[in-house]
């Protein structure tokens, strides 16, 4: 049966995909939207630092109040309600509970989640790709030995990026090239959430009305998402990221194909079998007709004559050579999404993206000089943005993850450009996060590097 017919199955003999969520933000509010027209699943409960917050969204997103009105978890499952508090401990413990969809968007905070998720053998979807991305595949081991199945948000694009890999693949075609679309100019590097708004393309008031949070989005435009998403993919299929940081070739969808090709045969690409995003503007800022801003892509080779000649047959979309194709989606529903990888979770037992090597990783990286004394503000805030790097470079460099570079004071000053270290902070190394972090570099690093 489909994914589809098992849920209407599921709702037939009442025994629904339980759920608890742990964050009611704007990510978690889309799949909050989602979940009254879904069959076969069951929102147990929410836990959200703000339960009068939680509260405000789910009327935004059209819940009706007897929807979310249990008193407790025990009452949720006796009469299909939602109970909505702050424990997410106690969530996460719940017998009744099945998969936790890990949806703060906080890396330290979600680990966390993450473990003890484990710990209560409940499967979990993280949605927060920020903690993937600083010790997903150590996740990924810590699932596995508890039996459960960790997996990236479908809808958000990491996950769809690993379904179109997996695609190509599975169809018997190598993978030249995989990755997703951004609206990217040099200088978005140094961007702030108070010039977010304008380069991004939103007015204020668009940005109010959809309770959007400026300092997330501008993860997303001063690159530290896109290369965040680009460690999730690369950890997740294996394939390699460019030596010094995303290039965002710019691009139109006709042109992805020629564009993401090896150096040698006029591409950017410095090997086959790599991950990059494309740019939807030019060098100047002039926009490119029919981009991929908000979409995903894979580009494959055909590797004979026959298959080749089938491209040409079927107009597939292929560089001038015919050789190179490429497959995309131009759009990406977030959180309307993600209930794909809560019902492949749940009923295939299978994730929608899971790390299972470390070829990348994402390091702070300064957007101005920092002095001595400074507080870092971690992704998409005034001090760092995150660069995209292989990760026996990160290591040999000692880099600071993105992910742990929030509330941290800077021991030693920093330039513009510059990638900082763990020795160039003052780090809290009580954290499950950090702890988690370095075993990852223990486990995962090269031999020869681990004793560097």
């Amino acid at each position: 049966m489909s994914l589809h017919q098992q849920l209407q199955q599921r709702a037939a003999d009442g025994k629904p995909i339980r759920i608890g969520l742990i964050g009611a933000g704007k990510f978690g509010s889309m799949y909050l939207a989602q979940i009254p027209r879904t069959p076969g699943v069951h929102l147990v409960g929410i836990a959200d630092l703000s339960p009068a917050a939680a509260k405000v969204n789910l009327a935004r997103v059209g819940w009706e109040p007897e929807r979310c009105n249990a008193t407790s978890l025990d009452q949720a499952l006796k009469t299909g309600a939602t109970h909505i508090g702050d424990d997410w401990q106690a969530l996460v413990a719940h017998s009744g509970v099945d998969i936790v969809v890990e949806c703060t968007g906080n890396p330290v905070a979600a680990v966390e989640h993450c473990l003890q998720a484990f710990a209560h053998r409940k499967h979990v979807v993280n949605v927060t790709v920020e903690a993937d991305a600083f010790c997903g595949p150590l996740l990924a081991r810590k699932a596995a030995q508890a039996g459960v199945v960790y997996s990236l948000a479908f809808g958000d694009q990491p996950a769809l990026i690993c379904d179109l890999v997996d695609w190509a693949r599975t169809c018997g075609f190598p993978v030249v090239a995989a990755g997703r679309g951004h609206k990217w100019l040099p200088h978005f590097s140094e961007s702030t959430p108070e010039t977010v708004w304008g380069n991004y393309g939103l007015t204020p008031e668009q940005a109010a009305r959809g309770g959007l949070n400026p300092k997330m989005f501008n993860s997303f435009l001063d690159g530290s998402k896109p290369s965040i998403e680009s460690t999730a993919v690369a950890n997740a299929t294996g394939l390699t990221v460019p030596s010094n940081g995303l290039l965002y070739p710019p691009a139109s969808v006709e042109d992805i194909p020629f564009v993401t090709r090896p150096i040698s045969e006029g591409g950017v690409l410095e090997r086959k079998g790599m991950v990059e995003v494309i740019s939807s503007l030019e060098a100047n800022g002039r926009k490119i007709p029919y981009d991929i801003r908000m979409g995903v892509w894979v580009t494959v080779e055909a590797e004979t004559e026959y298959i080749k000649n089938c491209f040409e047959e079927y107009n597939a979309h292929t560089d001038p050579s015919g050789r190179y194709f490429t497959l995309y989606k131009r759009w990406h529903l977030i959180g309307l999404e993600v209930g794909m990888s809560v019902a492949s979770v749940a009923l295939r037992g299978e994730a929608t993206g899971v790390a299972n090597c470390w070829n990348a990783d994402v390091v702070a990286t300064a957007k101005r000089d920092l002095r001595v004394g400074e507080v870092l503000d971690g992704e998409g805030g005034y001090t760092v943005w995150g660069k995209l790097l292989p990760a026996d470079t990160s290591v040999r460099l000692g880099g600071l993850p993105l992910g742990l570079a929030h509330d941290v004071k800077l021991t030693r000053a920093v330039k513009k450009g510059q990638s900082l270290s763990w020795a160039d902070v003052a780090m809290d190394t009580t954290t499950r996060a950090y702890q988690t972090r370095r075993e990852m570099e223990s486990i995962f690093a090269p031999p020869v590097l681990k004793t560097a």
